[in-house]
């Protein structure tokens, strides 16, 4: 009687759903129940999930803009190796060492840095230290003015003048200043030295990166890819050679046009407009207008002649020099080309409108061996 009445009693609930009677593999499958809805459809790890995105986002933006820098040097130290790049090949075609001849082609550019910097160098210190020593000439000549004088009459200019001097705060800004420009300075040049040496890693191992970087494109389209970008990157090389011939072609004709007017510091300031020149749409008129200001220091028939000779010689450039040289280069239309500068100097200054030439040579060519070839067959 006893066992009966525990037979009787019905078992505990456990708060699990049991799987249909007679379902002995469900059982075994699930012993605790079928599961609930899966968490990926609850609201709060919907939202956690995507809070995290964007924090992630957000500071992968921060890190890529505290590095901008570093991948601006990176960038540019690429492009400059693309860009030596056919010249080492040329040399290496003259039974050369693709060592030996990297080593001349560097020996080539720190030739021209020490040459811009002794052109440079010596005549700013000069000038400098005649500025500094003509400084109290030039007071005892303002002084001698009447209206200089009277200013100083009715408002003391002298007396503030000692007493900013005398204070220390003539001393405190001169030092903030020089100690600013020293860093400035120094910063430039240790940007320079990692530069070279990251143009030098670059060129030294370019096959080895393509190579690396065409392996990573499927089989099937290795060959057009490998095609496609040996052609971008002669296309870039070819350009930064025509902008670096058609720049040599402006500082000689300009040291040779300033030697003839007479102008003092004509290699520093042929040196001036070479450097200027090659920045895309602005640098012909940065160095005609910088050159033209020295000129005007010296005499104003002098600013004159350097006036109409940098207009004369930029229409010559853009119209006969220019075109000649970089048609073999870069395949852009002029349109597309001045646009593309505006851009890259938007974004980047200088260095995005050196760049940004040939990547629109670099689009325009997928776009024209890619994106349209697809449309068509559509």
């Amino acid at each position: 009687m006893t066992l009966d009445a525990k037979q009787d009693v019905p078992p505990e609930p456990t708060g699990q759903q049991d799987p249909p009677p007679g379902d002995d593999t469900a059982h075994a499958a699930l012993p605790y129940g079928l599961p609930g809805k899966p968490l990926s459809k609850s609201p709060f790890l919907f939202g956690l999930t995507g809070a995290l995105g964007v924090l992630t986002a957000i500071g992968l933006a921060q890190a890529l803009m505290s590095a901008r820098s570093v991948i601006v040097l990176i960038v540019v130290a690429m492009f400059l190796a693309v860009g030596l790049n056919p010249v080492v090949e040329t040399l290496q075609r003259w039974r050369l060492g693709r060592r030996w001849a990297i080593l001349i082609v560097f020996a080539g550019v720190i030739a021209f840095f020490v040459l811009f910097g002794l052109a440079i160098v010596p005549p700013v210190s000069q000038e400098s230290t005649e500025f500094v020593q003509a400084f109290p000439g030039y007071i005892d000549e303002l002084l001698a003015n009447p209206t200089i004088r009277q200013l100083d009459a009715d408002y003391q200019l002298l007396t503030r003048l000692q007493e900013y001097i005398a204070g220390g705060a003539l001393g405190s800004t001169v030092a903030g200043g020089i100690l600013g420009a020293g860093a400035v300075v120094l910063g430039a040049f240790f940007s320079g030295i990692t530069l070279l040496v990251l143009t030098l890693y670059f060129l030294g191992s370019l096959h080895t990166i393509k190579d690396y970087l065409f392996g990573l494109v499927p089989t099937s389209r290795r060959a057009r890819t490998r095609a496609m970008g040996d052609e971008i990157l002669d296309g870039i090389g070819g350009y930064v050679a025509g902008n670096v011939l058609i720049s040599v072609i402006a500082g000689v004709l300009s040291y040779v046009f300033l030697t003839v007017a007479g102008a003092k510091y004509a290699l520093a300031l042929a040196l001036v407009v070479a450097v200027t020149d090659l920045i895309p749409l602005v640098g012909a008129t940065i160095g005609a207008v910088l050159v033209s200001a020295v000129g005007l220091l010296q005499s104003l028939p002098l600013a004159i002649a350097c006036a109409v000779f940098f207009l004369v010689y930029q229409q010559v450039e853009n119209y006969v020099i220019y075109p000649r040289v970089m048609k073999r280069s870069v395949d852009v239309a002029p349109a597309v080309t001045v646009i593309a500068a505006l851009f890259g100097g938007a974004l980047l200054g200088i260095v995005g409108a050196l760049l940004a030439i040939p990547v629109a040579a670099a689009i325009s060519l997928i776009i024209r061996e890619v994106v349209m070839p697809r449309q068509s067959r559509l």
